[in-house]
């Protein structure tokens, strides 16, 4: 994972224990799995208009909002970036 990742991740699980009333993470993790997988699924259409012609600029914007977003789900549910690099190397080296 990279250093911006992690620390934003850190970030996230930081509000998750020390919420502040300025912080739109603490916002989203209040409002509870639904408010974030509202967000994830509008930042996922969000991804697919950008892709589908509004330049690459726009892409990697959108890119990094659904990232976020997704992070935040991961911080509610208990699990981490690392859960998910876990399962992507298992699907790279599937046990013979």
């Amino acid at each position: 994972m990279s250093d911006i990742l992690a620390r934003l991740f850190e970030i996230i699980k930081d509000r998750q224990a020390n919420p502040r009333s300025d912080s739109y993470t603490n916002r989203l993790l209040q409002g509870g799995q639904d408010t974030i997988l509202q967000k994830v699924g509008e930042e996922a259409i969000e991804v697919i208009l950008a892709a589908k012609g509004q330049g690459n600029d726009r892409l990697v914007s959108e890119l990094a909002d659904l990232t976020y977003h997704c992070l935040v789900l991961l911080a509610l549910h208990e699990l981490s970036p690392e859960d998910v690099a876990a399962e992507l190397e298992r699907r790279h080296h599937p046990r013979s």
